[in-house]
């Protein structure tokens, strides 16, 4: 997704750190560069805009159910592995093994 214009921050960039930028999981400077960009393009503002209203709605419909315990440390392993460049595999990793 472009606009077809050159921006200082390339479009795949900020669509690639999106959920980043949404979560204020990212420094200022580079929080200031994304909202620098969603001025220039509009098709990453709407972007943008799409993934809010989801994650808006998810959170009213779904923010006050119980998460199970064991969840959060399931999914913080597996974005270590994909941040680190690992294959993540389709099972289980933090299950323990099966015996056959």
């Amino acid at each position: 997704m472009s606009c077809g214009e050159p921006h200082e921050t390339d479009c795949s960039e900020v669509l690639d750190h999106l959920y980043e930028f949404l979560d204020s999981e990212m420094p200022d400077v580079d929080r200031d560069k994304f909202k620098q960009h969603f001025t220039e393009c509009s098709p990453c503002l709407e972007k943008y805009g799409l993934e809010e209203a989801v994650k808006k709605l998810v959170k009213r419909c779904c923010g006050h159910d119980d998460v199970p315990s064991d969840l959060r440390s399931k999914v913080l392993g597996r974005l270590d592995l994909i941040r680190s460049g690992q294959t993540v595999p389709d099972h289980d990793v933090t299950a323990a093994p099966q015996e056959s």
